[in-house]
């Protein structure tokens, strides 16, 4: 039976901490070999221990699985080897029970080829789904109607021999793109109903930049500063101004929010793309009356650098951010960001005190608790399509996406009944051998987190005086009188900083081990060493009219 609603406002997402589950190769509860609902439901006293707050689902419904679930075939039911819609009920009760939200995956963008919509749309022009999605005729020569381009490379249109149109999917051919200006954007609006009367908290919406575009289908021109040399994506060889993030998204979401806010509690979270002006959009998504919050793709795909973290929080100054700095789209950080010759398990340490000091929302993905690298696979063991259409150049996303691994026994299961292998690197890595293992990767998270909801500048804080001193970045965060500043260390040295004037600062005992003992108090203006890789939280005490505020209890230090 659906859930009931909470009778709560939307608040609770300020502050929050998010963990992603991609339910294919999270958890086994059937014994089958693969990932699915009740396993996540087994397996919700990790995620409680861990210490979020809500719990974010990827696409569990009927899909022929060409995109890792994105093709989805039915909006409104559940893939039948990842469980029933009973199931789903059962884990939405046990989340809440267990203190849990939980928000899933709205695909608005398209769906797959395989989905009723777009079978009825294809044989009907002037069906009732005849608009449902974008068709176009071809060019007089039969070419397609413009040069727009799939992300997953190639032309983004492909030939439909029964309609007689070209079809556009923004991604695989398998990925017909939605038309959310006809009745298939109400068709979206009730599919959120479906999901929120089931009980769920919210959604992630999917792909947000690719909902709406010109629809005069304008061709794109060709970018400014053309690469040198061909490159292997040939996305990045067009300016995207008119295939993409048309301002017709923003009335999209104001039509979801609305529905949302039928229902007390329930948010909506983005994804953005890192095409530029990504900062921008993430402030205008966010404004009144659209997403909640939202998070973007283009500080993972930078360097590791206090500029490019600097920047980050400029914007999130303007906008509702969510940090999602690894996820199912992108290299793990703790490969893709790791300093050559440091320490796995320092930095895995490092970037888990970072992510919980960062303002708005923070997303943890499954197996960042565990600092689990990305996992190197062969060509013959992947799934995805991004990366069977590149390799070798570009290997793909299957490296994040490999199944959790539970414990460095596990046995591994039949040839083809785990979506992915579990690399050899990650048993040892295992939550068996981590838990309540004094200075691992895991119960570091847990302590860092558990740091984040004992200081409420931390938070909920405001974001100040943000700096970027060679390889430090320093940022203060302040509510209500208390205010912490947060100097880390990006480098593989040590490294000096100079603390603001008119005040002195007490530093706070950091869930990370391995870190040397600072002063018990230092004074403003004065010179404090932050160790590579290393960070130093201070709290600002009263002077020169600031307040004093008094410390929360002392969060335990693993190891």
């Amino acid at each position: 039976m659906p859930m009931p609603q909470k009778t709560c406002s939307a608040a609770w997402l300020e502050g929050a901490a998010l963990y992603q589950i991609c339910p294919l190769v999270f958890a086994d509860g059937n014994g089958d070999g693969a990932g699915d609902l009740d396993g996540i439901r087994r397996r919700l006293d990790h995620v409680v221990a861990l210490g979020v707050d809500a719990v974010w689902l990827t696409p569990f419904y009927p899909s022929p699985f060409d995109d890792f679930g994105y093709d989805i075939a039915d909006h409104r039911a559940v893939d039948p080897r990842l469980g029933t819609l009973e199931d789903f009920d059962r884990l939405v009760e046990a989340a809440h029970a267990s203190g849990l939200r939980l928000l899933v995956d709205l695909v608005c963008g398209h769906t797959a080829k395989a989905n009723a919509w777009f079978q009825a749309s294809r044989r009907e022009r002037g069906g009732p789904h005849g608009d449902w999605y974008v068709w176009a005729d071809p060019r007089p020569d039969g070419s397609p109607p413009n040069n727009w381009l799939s992300v997953f490379g190639g032309p983004a249109w492909s030939w439909d021999p029964l309609r007689r149109q070209y079809y556009l999917h923004h991604f695989l051919p398998s990925q017909p793109t939605l038309n959310l200006r006809s009745a298939a954007g109400e068709a979206m609006l009730e599919t959120a109903d479906f999901w929120l009367d089931r009980g769920v908290d919210g959604f992630r919406i999917d792909a947000v930049d690719f909902l709406m575009r010109d629809p005069e289908l304008r061709s794109n021109p060709a970018a400014a500063d053309p690469p040198p040399a061909i490159p292997t994506k040939l996305f990045g060889m067009q300016v995207h101004a008119w295939d993409m993030m048309h301002a017709d998204v923003l009335d999209f979401l104001e039509r979801l929010r609305a529905r949302v806010e039928r229902r007390p509690g329930a948010v909506l979270v983005g994804e953005l793309s890192s095409q530029p002006g990504h900062g921008d959009r993430l402030r205008r998504y966010t404004a009144p009356g659209r997403l909640h919050a939202a998070y973007t793709l283009g500080l993972a795909k930078t360097a590791f650098t206090p500029d490019a973290f600097r920047a980050a929080l400029m914007a999130a100054g303007t906008g509702t951010t969510c940090w999602s700095l690894s996820n199912h789209d992108v290299e793990r950080a703790a490969s893709r960001w790791l300093p050559p010759g440091a320490d796995r398990a320092r930095f895995a340490a490092f970037l888990a005190l970072l992510t919980c000091c960062l303002p708005g929302v923070i997303c943890v993905y499954q197996g960042e608790e565990l600092g689990l690298p990305q996992a190197e696979l062969r060509l013959d063991e992947l799934r995805d399509p991004f990366g069977l259409n590149y390799w070798p150049e570009f290997p793909g996303r299957d490296g994040a996406r490999t199944p959790m691994p539970w414990s460095a026994e596990t046995v591994e299961p039949a040839p083809g009944a785990a979506w992915l292998p579990v690399p050899e690197a990650h048993r040892a890595l295992a939550a068996d051998r981590q838990a309540g293992l004094p200075g691992s990767t895991l119960e570091v998270w847990r302590a860092c987190l558990a740091l984040r909801r004992a200081w409420p500048a931390l938070a909920h804080g405001r974001i100040d005086l943000i700096d970027e001193d060679g390889p430090i970045l320093a940022f203060l965060r302040e509510i209500d009188g208390e205010a912490v500043m947060c100097l880390f260390n990006l480098g593989t040295r040590a490294a000096d900083y100079v603390l603001p004037e008119g005040s002195d600062y007490a530093p706070l005992e950091l869930p990370v081990p391995g870190l040397p003992p600072v002063p018990r108090r230092i004074r403003g203006g004065g010179l404090v060493t932050v160790p590579a890789l290393g960070a130093v939280l201070a709290r600002r005490e009263g002077a020169s009219g600031g307040v004093a505020v008094a410390a929360p209890e002392a969060v335990p230090v693993p190891g």
